[in-house]
């Protein structure tokens, strides 16, 4: 194996450069899928994961169900088995099949291996620098993820030391977060989903409402997801975005809890939540909110119109009825005062953070990569799989990740060959 000389002050010691031809980096769905199609195709090659296998779904909170159907549980070679395609599974049973998918399907998995960059390596060689020793590779995969840093408002620093505040990462249930009002700041999928378990388990909370749109969790007997697959939606590419930001929206409000149910913002009123609009400022114990909660309403009643527009243009009078919103009131607080409040939790959503670690010049403004329709980058050798909107919108969920997967192993296949 190549050594380097890595002496420092004089003393040499010598550091083993391990070379393997082709890494991803990322134990997850996109990386297990990668790793599969990869050996389909008979080309060795080892993941690195830094943690576990699925580490990111071990990390969501107690009660996270699957928001989208069973039947999307869908990696390459490994469809959906259950009786219940329709459904909703716990964390644990995504866990376990994922688990179940790397042993049965994966090419050998390193863990407890991080990768802390991805630099040149040498002519035509990129050089992974991990917490067990450089790796010298002419492919590298990069499956990191979806959603990887939380992302908190410079507001969030105001916010007075006696409140606990976190990120929706480190939620694990209610009784984990200290007595009192609970503030949530963010409406997307994740911030509603926390706002009604909150509100369930008896703790006043309030909820600082963005734009973000919604759907109805069931039309007939079929989840809205099963019918959207039938449409366009979900390979929509990211060219037919009204501009590269719309990557960083919300996703839809829903929920798979208890069997999956609808989750918008007049479910939330319903049940008692306190609706406010976005944070505005944090001040002498106070907590201000943009007089906009109305507007955000009426965004994810148009994205909802959208929606409905593209299944009744697929589905015409087969689609089950779905009725315009009914109207919604409010007059909502602009400003609170913190006594009382035992936690903030903020649910903002993620940023990429790849050119934290991937020291190359392959991003966009927003931190997104940027690849070929062979999901290949400028740097050769350099791939992605398992990004938002990477390629379509379905880039990055269980049911679509594999595409994208057959596609990486196919390109980086080729590149042996020549």
């Amino acid at each position: 194996m190549p050594r380097r000389d890595s002496g420092l002050y004089g003393v040499r010691r010598f550091e083993v450069v391990v070379d393997v031809s082709v890494v991803i980096v990322g134990g997850g769905p996109a990386g297990l899928s990668v790793s599969r199609e990869l050996g389909e195709l008979g080309v060795e090659h080892v993941v690195l994961e830094a943690s576990q296998v699925a580490s990111a779904w071990r990390a969501r909170w107690d009660s996270f169900t699957l928001v989208t159907p069973n039947w999307t549980l869908d990696l390459p070679g490994s469809p959906y088995g259950g009786d219940d395609p329709e459904g909703h599974v716990s964390r644990d049973e995504i866990v376990a099949y994922l688990e179940k998918y790397a042993a049965q399907h994966a090419g050998p998995i390193r863990q407890g291996v991080r990768v802390d960059s991805l630099v040149a390596g040498g002519p035509s060689r990129l050089r992974l620098e991990t917490n067990d020793g450089p790796i010298d590779a002419d492919s590298v995969v990069v499956c990191t993820g979806a959603y990887q840093k939380p992302h908190r408002p410079p507001l969030a620093a105001a916010f007075p030391s006696d409140v606990l505040v976190l990120d929706a990462a480190g939620y694990t249930n209610p009784a984990s977060l200290p007595d009192g009002k609970v503030l949530v700041i963010g409406s997307g999928q994740t911030g509603v989903q926390l706002a009604e378990e909150l509100h369930r388990a008896g703790r006043e909370t309030f909820l600082a409402c963005g734009r973000a749109p919604w759907v109805p969790r069931r039309l007939g007997d079929l989840d809205v997801v099963t019918w959207l697959t039938g449409t366009p939606f979900f390979d929509q590419p990211v060219g037919a975005l009204p501009s590269p930001a719309a990557r960083l929206g919300a996703n839809v409000q829903a929920s798979g809890a208890r069997g999956g149910h609808d989750l918008h913002y007049r479910v939330l009123q319903d049940l008692g939540v306190q609706l406010v609009g976005r944070l505005a400022g944090v001040s002498g114990g106070k907590v201000q909110f943009a007089d906009d909660l109305a507007g955000s309403v009426a965004f994810g009643d148009a994205r909802y119109t959208d929606i409905r527009n593209v299944l009744v243009t697929t589905f015409g009078d087969t689609l089950p009825e779905m009725p315009d919103p009914t109207p919604f009131h409010c007059d909502p607080l602009v400003e609170i005062d913190l006594a009382g409040f035992g936690a903030v939790v903020f649910t903002t959503g993620f940023r990429p953070d790849y050119a934290d670690w991937v020291n190359f010049p392959v991003f966009d403004d927003l931190g997104f990569p940027i690849v070929g329709d062979d999901l290949s980058t400028a740097v050769p050798g350099l791939y992605f799989c398992g990004v938002h909107f990477l390629r379509k919108r379905k880039s990055s969920l269980l049911c679509g990740v594999g595409e994208d997967a057959t596609i990486v192993a196919a390109t980086v296949a080729r590149s042996r060959s020549v």
